[in-house]
């Protein structure tokens, strides 16, 4: 062993931001970046349909209370953030010809269509059995996505270890998942209405985004491969318990810091997107209107996506991303002119897509960069379980988020089904959509102002090479 190895073995906690940078960046091609980012389209044609839609669905098709959804959802979040600690310590364990994360794509595809299914097709029953099925149904459809969303993060780390190219894949991750979002945004009531309306015609549509979601779970197993192993031989013939697992985590401040701004940008995206068809049928009285405000906010979102990795190589993710959350700021401030102008709401909506794209585009990059930290700091590589947190403040902050819209709503009185809503109703609309969204971009801000990793990163790099 070399006397660098000898000294870096314990590491301390100061790295000079000055040492030289890593090797050059593997290059990862075309197709593997697009069968990457198709994992993400692939959940979205289910996953962001329901986060949309499913309070909506509930509360003005079947005719459940909002107030009972907003606490299913909530509990069940609350309890699938759990589970995902424990899928992330069985991606660590688990051995196969495919790799450790990548053949959980291949195994859940199919289940994960199949619950979504279930998840709208509620009984006709009394109020009391529908509320149950929901509330098993909605968590085996939490608990089958845990199943696929904390392996297909970890694959980030797994496909490279360059910043940069982890950046690229995140880039196309987040601009496919937009897609999805553009386009289950836009197609859903539509399709929903050309199978009749009501809930025969929802669980069609479901059925059709299943089986899309399906073929490019596979699309993505097939153009992907795992290529980073870790530093540490023993570690490469071993497994780690779950209790050093989890000190490890306990140990990386990093990690705590972007699993929290994952959180709490998941709480964002849900009132972002559950309260826009409250917002456009009640503010707006214009249900379409849905379709348009998400199409703006999505292409410009994919507009400055295009700008994100070259930006964030030369400022730092960090820096982008406070940046980014300022812009959004200046979003909400146009809106606040006037909420019922559909013009300032356009406009101000372009303006915070543009805003998101560098949040979208470096979140879950800035979570795999901590991969690296904590192996520096403690010697345990431990992907699974580090992607893990990023899936839990997915589901804990979409929990949250969706739960927010249910309280809200019936603390301001809202009454489901249409109809007049009185001034309390609506205020509680324009805080789901405007005032609570604003708030949070104010609190991003001040938590990513304690992330300074990017600048430590490529000496951290430097000394896991040396102990290899």
């Amino acid at each position: 062993m070399s006397a660098s190895s000898q000294t870096s073995t314990v590491p301390g906690e100061h790295v000079a931001s000055t040492a030289s940078p890593a090797t050059p960046a593997e290059k990862i091609g075309l197709l593997e970046k697009v069968g990457y980012g198709c994992g993400d389209l692939a959940s979205n044609f289910i996953w962001q349909a329901m986060s949309i839609f499913i309070v909506y669905y509930y509360t003005d098709v079947i005719g459940v209370a909002a107030g009972i959804i907003g606490s299913i959802m909530l509990f069940s979040r609350v309890f699938d953030g759990f589970s995902d600690i424990a899928m992330g310590y069985v991606i660590d364990k688990t051995r196969s010809r495919h790799g450790k994360a990548r053949p959980w794509l291949l195994w859940l595809a199919v289940p994960f269509a199949l619950s979504a299914v279930m998840l709208f097709a509620v009984p006709d029953a009394s109020p009391f059995w529908q509320v149950v099925y929901i509330a098993v149904t909605y968590n085996v459809v939490c608990l089958v996505y845990t199943g696929l969303n904390v392996p297909y993060g970890t694959m980030n780390s797994l496909i490279t270890q360059d910043q940069y190219q982890r950046s690229l894949l995140n880039v196309y991750r987040m601009s496919l998942a937009l897609i999805g979002v553009l386009l289950v945004s836009n197609l859903t009531l539509p399709v929903a209405t050309l199978f009749g309306g009501g809930q025969f015609g929802w669980v069609v549509t479901f059925m059709i985004f299943g089986s899309v979601g399906t073929a490019l779970f596979i699309f993505t197993f097939k153009t992907t491969r795992e290529r980073v192993k870790p530093a540490s031989q023993s570690q490469r013939d071993s497994t780690v318990s779950l209790k050093e697992s989890l000190l490890t985590l306990c140990k990386n401040r990093y990690w705590a810091l972007a699993t929290s701004f994952i959180l709490m940008t998941y709480i964002f995206n849900a009132l972002n997107s559950g309260a826009v068809v409250y917002y456009a049928e009640y503010i707006l009285d214009d249900t379409w209107m849905v379709g348009i405000v998400t199409t703006a906010y999505i292409a410009f979102i994919l507009v400055g996506m295009a700008c994100v990795a070259p930006i964030t190589r030369r400022f730092g993710k960090r820096n982008a991303i406070i940046v980014g959350e300022l812009i959004t700021i200046c979003g909400y401030f146009v809106m606040l002119i006037d909420l019922s102008n559909v013009t300032l709401l356009i406009a101000g909506t372009i303006i915070r897509g543009i805003g998101k794209a560098p949040i979208n585009g470096s979140m879950f990059a800035i979570l795999g960069d901590t991969i690296e930290y904590g192996e520096w700091k403690t010697g345990i590589r431990n992907e699974g379980m580090v992607y893990s947190g990023g899936s839990m403040g997915i589901k804990i902050g979409s929990g949250l988020g969706t739960a927010l819209i249910g309280w809200v709503l019936a603390f301001g009185g809202y009454v489901g089904g249409g109809g007049e809503q009185s001034a309390a109703a609506l205020l509680s609309i324009q805080t789901l959509f405007i005032y609570l969204p604003l708030a949070l971009c104010v609190l991003l801000i001040v938590l990513m102002l304690f992330y300074d990793l990017d600048k430590r990163y490529p000496s951290i790099i430097e000394d896991l090479k040396a102990r290899a």
